[in-house]
């Protein structure tokens, strides 16, 4: 299962690939729609009502696991474009029309992917782009990106199970880079719900792809098996990097791990101002 975040005038919507097709959170349709400030509450008494009333867009609601904002995947109303299209239909909105045009448009850019991966990279750099990163930056992350997405193949291949274990051992990579776990990483930012790496910047990205990569290599060189070989490997990686990172730190003569993040100021004006 593939979880991403799309973009619909500006406001994210969780996603996943589920059953060859998309399937979108609600509750994010539902505060696109109506601005609510309280979308979930919106959401539970328009499920009450299309549940009495037999409403089909009620039998076509799965529950998929979506990243939340703790950063922990837990179990979330999705529909498909079809179910979408019907939820739509029961919320009053001026953005319904522009919203069905979107949910025909992301459906196709899905398809095309499939047949050119390339083009998922070139959408992801649109996206960061649209939100003000520099170039430079955005090339280190997609790169990340893929690099992690060999990781969690790699445990899967082994398995690693995803449910439970993927991120626990991306906390032990993290712990020996970094020195903090990912939670930690992001307190140390003051983030809340918002993706670390998106406010990562250039060192940051590096060392964590660092350790990610070489847990990939440590993993195959000793044909890592299950949760218990593989958080070896975890360490393994994250140590390699961790040690990279304090000789680093000697040479440049300051840390690493920063309390930077692009809440208030986008990347792209903040590098321009520090160079």
């Amino acid at each position: 299962m593939t979880n991403k975040l799309a973009l619909f005038e500006g406001k994210e919507i969780r996603k996943t690939w589920h059953n060859e097709e998309w399937w979108f959170s609600v509750v994010d349709i539902v505060a696109v729609l109506t601005g609510s400030t309280i979308p979930k509450r919106y959401w539970a008494d328009l499920k009450i009502k299309l549940n009495e009333e037999g409403s089909e867009a009620y039998e076509k609601i799965v529950q998929l696991k979506l990243l939340a904002e703790d950063n922990k995947l837990r179990e979330t109303d999705c529909v498909n474009t079809e179910g979408a299209f019907r939820i739509i239909q029961s919320i009053p909105s001026p953005k319904a029309e522009p919203f069905k045009l979107w949910l025909a448009k992301t459906g196709y850019e899905r398809m095309q992917e499939i047949e050119n991966p390339e083009l998922a990279q070139q959408r992801m750099r649109n996206i960061y782009r649209a939100k003000g990163y520099s170039e430079e930056w955005i090339e280190k992350r997609v790169r990340g990106i893929i690099i992690r997405n060999e990781l969690t193949n790699e445990w899967k291949e082994r398995g690693v199970d995803e449910k439970r274990e993927y991120a626990i051992l991306t906390n032990e990579i993290s712990k020996a880079t970094f020195g903090k776990t990912v939670e930690e990483y992001k307190e140390h930012k003051q983030l809340d719900k918002q993706n670390l790496r998106d406010h990562m910047n250039d060192l940051e990205l590096i060392f964590a792809m660092l350790g990610e990569k070489v847990t990939t290599e440590v993993a195959k060189s000793k044909d890592a098996q299950g949760f218990v070989e593989n958080k070896e490997a975890a360490k393994d990686g994250g140590t390699v990097a961790g040690n990279a990172r304090r000789e680093a730190e000697k040479k440049i003569g300051k840390p690493i791990v920063t309390k930077e993040n692009y809440l208030t100021e986008p990347e792209q004006e903040k590098r321009k101002r520090l160079t």
